[in-house]
């Protein structure tokens, strides 16, 4: 088995090793022992890492990936996924009208955007209560 000390997990993963040390306490990772004072990982750990950070950019939260890494790696919660997915498609839309929104706001033609009917219904709907 390839062991990698923690110095060049950190190298190689770009993760620091703050972070490393924070996933073994979650149980997200696992070092394979020690040399001496120094954490050593299974090469597999560049692996786990790189499945950990796809997860966080698509937004789960590090307890949904514990569940996920739970199980096999290489069968992965499909439910799960597909759920984070339709948030996506959901947050996709509403990012969407909001940028829509913030174009016409910069190009309005009214002279100023309190007269901007466009302007002034943005503003109800995503007032309190909206």
């Amino acid at each position: 088995m390839d062991e990698i000390p923690i110095g060049e997990v950190v190298r190689r993963s770009g993760v620091p090793a703050s972070t490393l040390r924070y996933y073994e306490e979650r149980g997200l990772i696992t070092s394979v022992g020690r040399r001496g004072i120094t954490r050593v990982f299974s090469a597999s750990v560049l692996g786990q890492l790189a499945l950990i950070a796809v997860c966080r950019n698509v937004g789960f939260s590090l307890d949904e990936i514990t569940q996920m890494l739970a199980r096999d790696v290489s069968n992965l919660d499909r439910a799960m996924l597909s759920g984070k997915a339709d948030e996506l498609d959901a947050m996709i839309t509403r990012m969407t009208v909001m940028r829509d929104q913030l174009r016409h706001a910069a190009a309005c033609p009214a002279p100023s955007h309190a007269e901007c009917p466009t302007f002034q219904r943005m503003l109800r709907e995503a007032g309190p209560g909206a």
